[in-house]
């Protein structure tokens, strides 16, 4: 009876190791970390970035009306304080185009500058507009798109004097809502259920239904105009780049995870960063096929939830509790990238 005993115990941690081991991350390390951690003067929730004509020259928003200036390239960091009224506002989207930028936020704010942030005017809002602004797009002198958190688009021409409605009627609540650089829109649903788009000449949006039993956690576009999708559980997927209605095969970057994917950037059209819960950050390099993963960033206690890039050498990864990561290039890749 001891000797059967023992047995089912050997059986037993046999089976634990394999299961321990499935679970152990296959991913491989990336050979070189380009991001450092910068430290921000606010513990607010930093939502959006963006710079001027000057790359040294930049903002970021965020909750509680936060906004942050940086004239180093993003090393450094001082806080804004702008003349507002008791409101609790917060800060979703900023965007220049040369000297001129926009702030948009909820309730119902939007702010104007016309000289690299020196100064800013505010933009009344219609009380009937549909939902918050959480997108702000500057397109030319005195042009700018504004999208709202139900799907309404709005474009001015005259520096947000007036605004003309780009889609009849609104989509729903969205959970978030992503504009290519050719006007189209993608937005998921807030449950993630299903997702729309909208491109320019369409008179409503487009509704779609998820292509697994997967909830949809985000959804962009390439460059190019490929549809990307993060959904539940750890899963990505690329749209034929041909054919934006139909799906490539799904894959999970790292296998048997707890954290969740939440945004991805193309640094150039064939790389691409990949961030997630507590910390995760991955690359392919080969657009999308194979992932390594940047091991050094794990230890950031921060869920990493934004993921931009500018120019190839200008990146910056957004997560909560004020985390913020500069891209630093390595000059030997980025030297060889132009040969």
């Amino acid at each position: 009876m001891h000797s059967i005993v023992k047995s089912w115990q050997r059986i037993f941690a046999l089976l634990l190791v394999v299961l321990m081991c499935i679970g152990c991350s296959k991913v491989t390390s990336i050979n070189y970390n380009p991001w450092k951690i910068i430290s921000v003067p606010t513990d607010a929730k930093l939502l959006d970035i963006a710079f001027t004509d000057n790359p040294q020259h930049g903002y970021l928003v965020g909750s509680s009306a936060t906004l942050l200036e940086t004239n180093d390239g993003g090393d450094t960091w001082k806080p804004i304080t702008l003349q507002l009224d008791e409101q609790k506002y917060r800060f979703n989207s900023v965007s220049f185009l040369g000297r001129e930028g926009w702030i948009a936020g909820e309730p119902g704010f939007l702010i104007h500058s016309t000289d690299n942030g020196a100064s800013w005017s505010r933009i009344a809002l219609s009380e009937k507009l549909p939902g918050n602004p959480i997108a702000i797009k500057a397109l030319a002198d005195n042009k700018a798109e504004l999208a709202t958190d139900v799907g309404a688009i709005y474009q001015t021409t005259d520096g947000g004097k007036n605004w003309k409605a780009q889609v009849e009627s609104a989509v729903g609540v969205v959970r978030n809502l992503e504009r290519s650089v050719d006007g189209k829109y993608v937005a998921v649903s807030a449950k993630g259920n299903f997702y729309s788009t909208w491109e320019p000449g369409q008179n409503a949006w487009v509704p779609h239904n998820r292509n697994s039993s997967r909830r949809v956690e985000n959804m962009g576009f390439a460059d190019s105009g490929q549809l990307w999708m993060l959904a539940r559980g750890g899963q990505i997927q690329f749209s034929e780049p041909t054919k934006p209605e139909e799906w490539q095969k799904a894959q999970n970057p790292e296998l048997s995870t707890s954290w969740g994917l939440l945004d991805l950037a193309y640094r150039t059209p064939n790389e691409i960063w990949l961030g997630g819960g507590s910390g995760n950050l991955l690359r392919s390099t080969d657009g999308g096929q194979t992932w390594e993963k940047d091991r050094e960033v794990e230890g950031v206690a921060a869920n990493l939830y934004k993921i931009v890039f500018f120019q190839p050498d200008q990146g910056f990864v957004i997560g909560d509790r004020g985390v913020l990561l500069k891209y630093l290039p390595n000059t030997k890749t980025t030297s060889s990238e132009a040969a």
